[in-house]
């Protein structure tokens, strides 16, 4: 569990660290932006495999039950993960209303996702990986707020870009309905 904790703080402490625009600047203007990009991309992938090291290693050694989620929660976390595919595929450069009403389609895909999966996940573990990218999307959207970024512009109506992200949010759900299995070694499908 420990690996999973560690990669957790590597990997969110250096993206909580781009939204601390001060310090960020001071790290670009000292070692310069590709530089610091680099050693952005490098921490950000060294937490990325430690957390998925981590969880696998937990998992092997046997969960650490803290609640017994009701079997409803399962039908809700289909839907919410529904949701969150949609908000990802939002995430496009081209205008349309979903990502307008979102106005930050990632932080809301994994606000989303990080919900769904402690609706169903009442391990310890679990739980740690999940809240913990659920606290960071919280902090990351009052972050984003409080420096004025408004997010992507409100459009009056549906455009083709709107039924593009239904269309990929909705075939990227489903494919990960039947990856789920294969990538992470949990059945979404019972």
């Amino acid at each position: 569990m420990l690996i999973l904790i560690f990669g957790l703080i590597v990997f969110l402490g250096v993206h909580v660290l781009t939204t601390m625009r001060e310090t960020r600047g001071e790290l670009i203007g000292r070692f310069g932006e590709k530089p610091y990009k680099l050693a952005y991309t490098a921490a950000s992938l060294v937490g990325f495999v430690l957390i998925v090291w981590g969880f696998s290693r937990y998992r092997a050694s046997g969960l650490i039950p803290v609640w017994a989620p009701p079997e409803w929660t399962r039908h809700i976390t289909m839907l919410l993960m529904w949701l969150a595919f949609i908000a990802l595929a939002a995430m496009g450069k081209t205008p349309s209303r979903i990502r307008g009403w979102l106005r930050h389609p990632m932080l809301v895909a994994i606000k989303i996702w990080a919900l769904a999966h402690l609706l169903v996940n009442g391990d310890l573990g679990g739980m740690i990986l999940f809240f913990s990218f659920l606290a960071f999307a919280v902090y990351d959207r009052i972050a984003v707020k409080r420096r004025g970024d408004v997010g992507a512009p409100r459009l009056a109506e549906f455009t083709r870009a709107d039924a593009v992200t239904l269309i990929v949010g909705t075939a990227a759900y489903v494919a990960m309905i039947f990856l789920h299995p294969i990538l992470i070694g949990v059945p979404v499908l019972r």
